[in-house]
């Protein structure tokens, strides 16, 4: 084995020893970009590698936590060395798709935010610094729309982008808390902003381990620098400074042009305190439509002959176990999923749910389970 491929499996294997690497993103993620990638090289040294990468995925641990934020990440230093050798590489790896899209709400990308205000023109990243998000909610300050951690320099900032171009009433987006280590995915963002990307999607300027962005097109990339300043305060868990800055910034936003009672667009607007207001929705021709009123009623959900749920979420491995039970209470099944969206069409598309009355509560007791994990209060199910 060359002396390439010999250091990338030392450095595996070195972290394959370690109970944290076998439970962290970063190891799970690494293993899925060697076996994307190592096809493309028809050498004999990339065949046993892979082979070696393939034994290594089936000993991977439930994953606990996407970064543990150490200051020397294993699995991606290993995959440095060897797309510093064969830069190739770096497009088979890291595939699009792995973040998930929602056309019906906001933020359209899943993630682990508290959002305030969707109205509002400021957006907080705290980074790596996860315990700093909650803090700031609490503060509630003015002009804060949404607050949320951004950990790794690639999925993490596709997941920025495209939440923040979604939504025209951002205009600003600080930049807090602790940066990680070796993703530095603060300063990627400062150079995002400064620079962009180059043809291969890769952020120009960065010093992070995998800046590649493939989440995300340069078209929406270039949006999102137009569209936003950015405030560099990396490194601050001042919550009261942050609170402060997020006030200042909100009263430097430039609202939308609307009508005013005139029926113009003129400079008498601009003079008013400016407090932004953009309406998201998307206005639609009036029609006649039925209006219904729902009606109070004290009915329970349908006994379903398929069986009942009980469900089981585990903030600390960030998994929702649900047991698939017989009304002779025979266990089923174990289903397990690390958001509500994945469980519920799981069970609906194996039938293992039959009445609508079920899945409906199904459904609404998913969600809540995965708010527990979220935001941390006791998860106790209701009886159907």
């Amino acid at each position: 084995m060359n002396p390439t491929f010999k250091k990338v499996h030392s450095e595996i294997q070195r972290g394959m020893k370690l109970s944290r690497c076998r439970k962290c993103g970063c190891m799970r993620g690494t293993l899925g970009n060697l076996q994307a990638s190592l096809p493309s090289l028809e050498m004999k040294d990339a065949r046993e590698l892979l082979l070696c990468v393939n034994e290594w995925s089936g000993q991977l641990e439930p994953q606990a936590y996407p970064c543990f934020g150490c200051k020397y990440c294993i699995p991606p230093e290993a995959m440095t060395i060897l797309t510093t050798k064969y830069p190739a590489l770096a497009s088979s790896t890291l595939s699009s798709c792995e973040i998930k899209i929602s056309d019906n709400s906001w933020p359209p990308v899943e993630g682990e935010y508290t959002v305030l205000d969707k109205t509002a023109p400021v957006a907080v990243s705290t980074l790596a610094s996860v315990e700093l998000e909650g803090k700031i909610a609490r503060l509630k300050p003015a002009g804060l729309s949404i607050v949320g951690k951004t950990e790794t320099e690639n999925i993490g900032i596709d997941k920025i982008v495209k939440n923040v171009i979604s939504n025209p009433a951002i205009t600003f987006l600080v930049l807090a808390g602790k940066d990680t280590e070796g993703h530095q995915s603060g300063k990627t963002i400062l150079a995002l902003f400064k620079n962009g990307v180059d043809k291969d999607m890769r952020v120009i300027g960065s010093k992070g381990r995998r800046p590649i962005l493939k989440n995300v097109t340069a078209s929406e990339v270039n949006a999102f620098r137009k569209q936003v300043q950015v405030k560099d305060m990396i490194g601050s868990v001042d919550t009261k400074a942050i609170a402060k800055t997020v006030r200042e910034l909100a009263l430097k936003a430039v609202p939308a042009k609307a009508e005013s009672g005139c029926g113009c667009s003129c400079e008498c607007n601009t003079q008013q305190p400016v407090k932004t207001a953009i309406s998201l929705s998307i206005k639609k021709p009036v029609a006649t439509i039925p209006e219904v009123t729902a009606e109070a009623h004290g009915k329970n959900v349908k006994l379903d002959k398929a069986g009942y749920f009980v469900i089981i979420p585990s903030r600390k491995n960030g998994i929702i176990l649900i047991e698939h039970y017989s009304y002779d209470n025979k266990l089923l099944r174990k289903i397990e999923g690390n958001n509500s969206r994945d469980l519920y069409f799981t069970i609906i598309e194996n039938k293992w749910v039959t009445e609508l009355s079920h899945a409906a509560y199904l459904g609404k007791e998913l969600a809540r389970a995965e708010m527990s994990m979220k935001k941390g209060f006791k998860f106790v199910q209701d009886g159907a």
